[in-house]
């Protein structure tokens, strides 16, 4: 696959028809992302929401990347990591355009969290994670839609790689 095509090339395959429908996947998980973060927002800011022994809504602001790592108080830093995750983006996108249909439906998964995730890094500066997963006094890294889009294309793109080889 040769990624590195003139921009008109790029131009002209961004906008075949078959890319639609990975870009309306795209608009869907972005879109999913963000209505449930504005919930969250709106009515848990200041509480734990109680669902059942396992999963909790507890709305907190998340600095870094995937799960909290790479959390800074250093703009600097957190610019950076906000320009490396546009560069990703923007990659996978271009990836996207020029991968076969398979690949085309897990990059916009993949693309659809990041992007929704990058939104919240750009507007707050932080993106609000709610979903707390725990067993007894065990708790997982919360985490939000964005992230369950991210994490179920690369779980999709590693067991397609598996299977393939």
């Amino acid at each position: 696959m040769n990624i590195l095509k003139s921009t008109s090339e790029l131009k002209k395959d961004f906008f075949k028809k078959e890319n639609i429908y990975f870009f309306l996947i795209i608009l869907i998980g972005f879109l999913l992302d963000r209505t449930s973060k504005i919930e969250i927002i709106k009515n848990f800011s200041t509480q734990s929401y109680y669902i059942n022994d396992y999963i909790n809504l507890d709305l907190t602001w998340n600095i870094g990347i995937g799960f909290g790592f790479l959390s800074t108080d250093s703009t600097l830093i957190y610019n950076l990591i906000s320009l490396v995750i546009f560069i990703v983006i923007i990659s996978l996108t271009i990836i996207l355009i020029k991968s076969n249909t398979s690949e085309k439906i897990i990059y916009a998964i993949i693309i659809g969290g990041a992007l929704g995730n990058f939104y919240d890094r750009i507007i707050f500066n932080a993106v609000p994670d709610f979903i707390d997963l725990h067993f007894k006094n065990f708790h997982w890294f919360t985490f939000n839609v964005a992230d369950i889009f991210i994490t179920m294309g690369i779980l999709i793109y590693l067991i397609k790689e598996l299977i393939k080889n």
